[in-house]
């Protein structure tokens, strides 16, 4: 079992580098981060971790091709590939929906799982080729080309998905892998691998050689109520942008959480997270004691065959940051990511 530092750049620029050093220097496979316009930008904080770092791969997850254009994703890997020594790779999404409507594009008109396809193959080949020239439905080149290339022989291109079953299969059929984010229940993993191993078998491909990965609301430390509690913080948010289909396959069922997600559509996070209950919040995180995360990885996650686990770290700062909320008690990222190292990693070394 990988396990890997997700972070949103929301952070003063010289302390989420000094943590991805940390994380670098702890062992941790990869830090990930959200290429969204609300945060920092991810290409250019790992460009600058790239000369900090020697071990800890880095790149996008995920990278929007809705919005962000897929020669311009591959040229962006193949720089940060050069610049890390070969430690590039990158997760592709259609995008975050809530904002996609920020930019006025309806989604659904989007055929976001066939851009998704598409935008695939046009930045493996961009990376592998150096060049392009295709005629596709939403793109189109002539010679294209670019002196940016990778070191790497090949860098490693997943897909993100959420809803399924198409989007799990073609993560297995046509990737590296698949980063399926926000879900906390064997159940919800077992059907999310069911799919990837579909794909992959139907491309004649090992599916156990794969990297799937489990991305969650992730926060631990010593005082397992306020680390809970900060989760609980941000699973409204998060959980806002989960289909219905996975909301029941972690137990939670959609009506449970409208009057959430419609609280912080209009704004109002407080009273979003004083309407998310303790419950809910357990169902849809992996919080608590280092034993306590390690036990729900253990009992929910580790046993559908994923191999990655993607630790979205929420701490004092994030927290206050997303919702005004100050948590004094929490774990700061760094020291979670020690206890990580410390006492969750060993047991699936």
């Amino acid at each position: 079992m990988k396990f890997s530092y997700a972070m949103l750049p929301d952070y003063p620029l010289a302390e989420s580098l000094e943590s991805i050093r940390l994380a670098d220097e702890l062992g941790f496979h990869a830090c990930y981060a959200a290429d969204e316009t609300w945060h920092k930008d991810l290409w250019l904080l790992f460009a600058a971790a790239a000369g900090r770092t020697s071990r800890i791969r880095l790149g996008p997850s995920v990278s929007p091709v809705t919005l962000r254009e897929p020669t311009l994703i591959a040229q962006a890997l193949a720089t940060l590939d050069e610049l890390s020594g070969g430690r590039a790779e990158g997760v592709l999404s259609s995008g975050n929906f809530g904002l996609l409507a920020q930019y006025r594009i309806d989604w659904a008109r989007t055929r976001p799982l066939s851009r998704v396809k598409e935008a695939l193959h046009v930045v493996r080949t961009l990376l592998d080729e150096g060049s392009i020239t295709f005629d596709g439905e939403f793109h189109a080149y002539d010679g294209l080309f670019t002196f940016a290339r990778p070191v790497q022989e090949r860098v490693p291109l997943k897909l993100g998905a959420m809803r399924g079953p198409k989007s799990f299969e073609a993560a297995g059929e046509l990737s590296d892998g698949c980063h399926h984010a926000l879900s906390y229940t064997r159940e919800a993993y077992e059907y999310a691998v069911r799919h990837i191993r579909i794909g992959a078998e139907r491309a004649g491909r090992d599916w156990k050689s794969l990297d799937i990965g489990a991305w969650v609301v992730f926060a631990t430390g010593p005082d397992s109520a306020a680390a809970k509690d900060a989760a609980r913080s941000m699973v409204g948010i998060y959980a806002s942008s989960m289909p219905e289909e996975q909301l029941r396959r972690n137990g939670v069922e959609p009506g449970e959480l409208k009057p959430v997600i419609e609280a912080i559509a209009a704004g109002d996070l407080a009273r979003g997270i004083e309407l998310t209950t303790p419950e809910v919040a357990e169902r849809l995180s992996v919080a608590g004691t280092p034993e306590e995360c390690l036990d729900k990885i253990r009992r929910e996650i580790a046993p559908a065959g994923v191999n990655h686990v993607i630790c979205a770290l929420t701490d004092r700062t994030l927290v206050k940051a997303f919702t005004g909320r100050d948590l004094p008690d929490v774990a700061d990222v760094d020291t979670q990511l020690r206890l990580i190292h410390e006492r969750i990693m060993p047991a699936f070394a």
